[in-house]
């Protein structure tokens, strides 16, 4: 299947998920309080199927534009009532009751977050474990004293097990532009304490490599450039090499392990190139056109695969985090509030402009990241679905109108000033938040076109 079909497929499964579930939250909550329910949509626009079910024929439909979806009540705002269904008009219910229906749709969101990361940290989650390569010189991280092989074990308070862990903490920390102390295990077994100093990360960094600025990256074990598995109709086949073969040099360049080699690779797609190999005790050359990779044209691919020996070290290098259930649920409980509240800083952050718009992403960019992480696997996958579902819930709360929170917005109001309040107030309410929804759609379809473009 063709990487285009599993980044659609992927995202129309994101997408209609997460829809299901926070509009399930708000339809079990007003049924639950009695209002009735008039359609249930997944998606918006022309319907391409509809069915009647249950006792007040509820409308089940799905809608042509799989962006969002919603749930109609009985309103009397929204048209006549018969007399004997008023008791079950959303708008007749007690403010208290409104709240919940609302909130309901966000709690769902955070809910299934929670179960799925539950359920990932019971499974297990795999990593690379946080060992450094050597830092470029005068990077944060040289000047904090790193060296090739230590392992980092803690940032600040929390102690991390993979890069994933290190990459997450080091963003929190990050956006305050200070430091953050930082415990390493060296080549020698010693635990020592340094500080990292965060004081250079610009706001454009966030949006990038701002480990790699840091002069924080992997460790590389110096592995020869020895090939395993040569993939069937790849650049490599085509060319002739086979397993077993070590490359020497490119274009006369001497190897001096795989990474110059996958590095020259990369940087090399549709150029032929010169191959020094050695194969079985023997010395020949040959010519080898890399081809553009599927994901990113500006980058080389032989599809070739990495010998035993480098393999063998990346396994060594692997390692996979679980809990037991009851810290499992813990954990996941940490994690949608930690998230939550992370998301939550970033919005404020760009709006007094420390953080920049650029991370503001849309469909595009969540389209895409649904592909790779799909692509990846289930697990990966699952911890994407869970990090979207957790920013639908964040995004709803918020006091704009349209939006789950400016309709809280309201009903606090009403319980302040005691009655409700006036239509007039909701719709110039509701035509600003339209225009401002507009604004920020708009801007993170342009940012989803720029890193499209631009990379």
């Amino acid at each position: 299947m063709s990487s285009a079909i599993v980044t659609i497929l992927s995202f129309l499964v994101t997408v209609g998920v997460l829809v299901v579930i926070h509009e399930l939250g708000h339809y079990a909550a007003a049924r639950l309080v009695g209002v009735k329910i008039l359609r249930f949509s997944v998606g918006f626009g022309r319907a391409l199927w509809v069915r009647r079910l249950g006792r007040d024929q509820t409308e089940w439909v799905l809608g042509a534009v799989p962006l969002g979806g919603y749930v109609k009540m009985l309103d009397e705002r929204e048209g006549e009532v018969p007399v004997h269904e008023r008791a079950r008009a959303f708008n007749r219910q007690k403010v208290a009751a409104r709240i919940v229906i609302v909130l309901a749709g966000p709690a769902a969101n955070f809910l299934l977050a929670l179960l799925l990361y539950w359920g990932l940290f019971i499974a297990g989650l795999p990593g690379m474990k946080p060992v450094v390569g050597d830092p470029p010189p005068d990077t944060p991280a040289a000047v904090a004293g790193l060296a090739n092989g230590d392992t980092i074990r803690a940032l600040g308070e929390e102690p991390v097990h993979t890069w994933t862990d290190v990459r997450w903490l080091l963003l929190k920390e990050a956006v305050k532009r200070e430091g953050v102390a930082i415990e390493i295990e060296t080549v020698r077994g010693a635990r020592v304490a340094r500080h990292l100093d965060l004081s250079g990360i610009t706001k454009d960094d966030l949006d990038r490599d701002f480990l790699g600025k840091l002069g924080l990256r992997p460790f590389r074990p110096n592995a020869p450039a020895v090939l395993g598995r040569v993939l069937p109709g790849s650049a490599g086949e085509r060319a002739g090499l086979a397993l077993g073969d070590r490359v020497v040099s490119i274009d006369g360049r001497p190897l001096g392990n795989w990474f110059d080699f996958t590095g020259a690779v990369a940087a090399s797609p549709g150029k032929s190139l010169r191959l020094e190999v050695e194969r079985q005790g023997r010395r020949f050359e040959l010519r080898v056109t890399p081809d553009p990779a599927s994901d990113d044209a500006r980058r080389g691919r032989l599809g070739v695969e990495a010998g035993a020996e480098l393999r063998s070290e990346y396994e060594r290098m692997t390692t996979t985090v679980r809990y037991g259930p009851l810290e499992a649920l813990y954990k996941a409980a940490h994690k949608v509030y930690d998230l939550s509240l992370f998301s939550l800083k970033i919005l404020a952050r760009m709006l007094v402009g420390d953080v920049s718009w650029k991370n503001l992403s849309g469909p595009i960019t969540i389209a895409d990241y649904a592909g790779q992480s799909a692509q990846l696997g289930w697990i990966t996958y699952l911890g994407f679905l869970a990090l979207v579902s957790v920013s639908l819930g964040v995004l709803n709360l918020l006091p704009i109108p349209l939006l789950d929170g400016g309709h809280l917005v309201y009903y606090f109001a009403e319980i302040v000033k005691g009655s409700p309040v006036s239509e007039k107030t909701m719709e110039i309410g509701q035509r600003f938040g339209l225009a401002l929804l507009l604004g920020l759609t708009f801007f993170a379809f342009y940012n989803d076109l720029n890193r499209l473009f631009t990379g």
